[in-house]
């Protein structure tokens, strides 16, 4: 089969720039490409697995010749218009500020929903707010850029990715195959009724719909969902994952603070309440008297959402600044570090230096650092809610805990931090071996026979 000639979407961008010196927006042209900017001056890689998912698939595709002249569009106010990577095309939407926070809101309400949280903006009558118009009119920008683009380059397929971009499929207007992967958690029981309608009437406009686990796809059948639904896990690129030598982590962990005999708990993910770091917080505190050098490092900033050059929600901040609190008042700051958002190189510094990491959400779509952790065969304590404890045995290749027990997530940490190094070695080499599930190549070579069977129907 020819290649195909693939239009993607996101809401978060595959990069945030910086602005110029004035705030603005950085005065480069259509004629800019990636390889004439500097990373970490220029630019950063969004936080978030979403982003780096789809892009190590296009560039796999690409280089595999099942997708050609991939053109990729996302929500991103504060960047040029177009920038240029190799066989990808980046497209940057924006809208104005006063719009911006509706369209937050509408978002956050979904999300939170979709996780089972209970919070003050969730409303039944959401389709009927204001608030919902904005989120309309970046869903409707959105599609009317892809139409155009459409227009210049006929797209063979469309690839929408995540729940704020649920309505782009129906707003297309066109029979040309198109398909949605939805990231987050789906429980059928946590949208409101009025909600339904709605979302069937735009899950119908796919003609696939992928989730992330068996057990998502069994909830979107139950759902009422009658269109085809297929999982794929999501996935790394391993070739991203390198092991530092020694001298590097050593830096790398002394610019942290972390001393040689420190024994390190990871935890790595954005400031979020859902997240629930502070059980982790809590767990130290109260193991730190039998382990007088336990260290908590807790990595990630806030997300594109809650990032000033993205949607602006303050949730990232306040979170973060909650947790600094909680560590103060339990007598812990000394023992936990916030290092914020850190580079690909310092974050595998940080895997290597670390006696395990602890995923400890609430609800989690999937969970990509547990794969992080395997891949640096480390050892790694898994909420059993989060999607990816669906390939997690328990004592085999990980830990699994109740995520509202924090005795049992207690249990586990001070088991783990107890255990002889043979055992924690065995834990990550296992989960070493379950990595290839969630592997870019398992992924391309389901991902390449999904595209083909959508584009042949």
């Amino acid at each position: 089969m020819e290649a195909l000639s693939v239009c993607l979407n996101t809401q978060t961008p595959l990069f945030q720039f910086a602005p110029g010196p004035d705030g603005a927006i950085p005065p480069w042209t259509e004629r800019t490409a990636l390889s004439e900017l500097e990373e970490g001056v220029d630019y950063r890689f969004s936080p978030g697995g979403v982003t780096r998912m789809v892009y190590a698939l296009a560039r796999r595709l690409v280089a595999d010749g099942v997708w050609k002249d991939v053109h990729w569009v996302s929500l991103n106010p504060h960047a040029p218009e177009t920038v240029r990577l190799p066989g990808i095309t980046l497209h940057n939407v924006s809208i104005e500020p006063d719009r911006m926070d509706g369209y937050g809101k509408v978002k956050e309400t979904i999300w939170t929903t979709a996780h089972g949280i209970r919070g003050p903006r969730l409303s039944r009558d959401l389709f009927w707010t204001d608030d919902y118009g904005e989120y309309t009119f970046y869903n409707r920008t959105t599609a009317e850029r892809i139409r155009a683009l459409d227009a210049r380059h006929d797209f063979d397929l469309f690839y929408v990715h995540d729940f704020q971009q649920l309505p782009i499929g129906h707003m297309l207007g066109t029979i040309k195959p198109k398909i949605f992967r939805w990231h987050l958690p789906f429980d059928p029981g946590a949208f409101p009724d009025p909600w339904r309608p709605r979302m069937e009437t735009y899950l119908d406009a796919y003609d696939v719909v992928v989730v992330s686990t068996d057990r998502y796809r069994e909830a979107l059948e139950r759902f009422g969902h009658r269109g085809r639904v297929e999982r794929i896990y999501p996935y790394v690129d391993p070739e991203e994952y390198r092991v530092p030598p020694p001298e590097e982590v050593e830096a790398f962990a002394a610019a942290r603070g972390l001393g040689p005999d420190d024994r390190v708990v990871l935890v790595v993910g954005r400031m979020d309440p859902a997240k629930r770091q502070d059980r982790v917080v809590r767990a130290t505190a109260r193991l730190a008297r039998q382990h007088p050098h336990l260290k908590l490092v807790l990595v990630g900033n806030g997300s594109f959402s809650s990032s000033p050059s993205g949607v602006g929600l303050s949730k990232g901040p306040a979170w973060r600044h909650e947790l600094e609190e909680l560590a103060r008042t339990l007598g812990v700051a000394d023992r936990v570090v916030f290092t914020g958002h850190v580079s690909r190189a310092e974050l595998d510094a940080l895997y290597e230096r670390s006696a395990f990491s602890v995923l400890p959400s609430s609800v989690e779509g999937f969970g990509l650092v547990v794969v992080e952790s395997w891949l640096h065969r480390r050892p790694t304590l898994v909420a059993d809610r989060a999607g990816v404890a669906e390939v997690v045995r328990d004592g085999e290749n990980g830990r699994l805990f109740d995520p509202d027990d924090e005795v049992g997530l207690l249990r586990a940490m001070g088991e783990l931090l107890r255990a002889p190094e043979e055992r924690r070695e065995a834990l990550g080499e296992a989960g070493y071996r379950t990595a290839r599930l969630c592997s870019l190549d398992a992924a391309a070579r389901s991902e390449t026979r999904l595209v083909h069977r959508v584009a042949e129907a």
